[in-house]
Parts: C-alpha cells; structure tokens; sequence
C-alpha cells in the first residue's frame, strides 16, 4: 500500500478555491479505488499551501489513473482552471509499512 500526497503551493487567497475543488473530486477519486482521501491546509508552513493525500494499492494503478483523468467530463469540468491557482508543488509518494 502507498501512501500519495500532492502538495500544493496556491497563489495568494486561492487555497480555498483549491479546496473546495478537491472535495469535489474525492468521491471521484474513492469510486476509482483510493482510499482515506484527505484535503489538508497548512497550519504553520509555507502559507497557502494545499496538500491532497491519499492511499493507492498499486502505483501502476495510479499513474494509469492520472493520465485518463481528464477524459471523465465530471473531473474536467471540477479541475478547470486550476493551473491558475496554484504557483507549483511535488508529489510525495510513500510504502506504508
């Protein structure tokens, strides 16, 4: 089992559109067989910070997952525009022991 975060760096009062996306997203995410999704903001780091975790069976899985994304109109229509939001990230993917 892996563990996956996509952390985020938003441009400046854009967290909680990036947010309220991703919560849109997440039942789209679990039906595609990730589990215990969560939307996170920073506390006390880098401000407007988003971070999406998550946890895959299989990373073949995922990266599969990842580029048939946006050929599901539901997801598309949830994600547009978001590269306007965000100033950049990285993923951060992990074994769960």
């Amino acid at each position: 089992m892996y563990l996956v975060r996509e952390v985020m760096n938003t441009k400046p009062g854009k967290a909680k559109e990036m947010v309220s996306k991703f919560k849109k997203m997440m039942p789209y995410m679990e039906k595609d067989g990730y589990k215990n999704g969560r939307v996170m903001t920073d506390a006390v780091g880098d401000y407007w910070t988003v971070v999406v975790q998550f946890e895959v069976e299989d990373l073949g899985d995922f990266f599969k997952g990842l580029r048939g994304a946006t050929d599901q109109k539901e997801l598309e229509e949830i994600m547009k525009g978001y590269m306007e939001l965000i100033n950049g990230g990285h993923r951060e993917i992990y074994i769960i022991e």
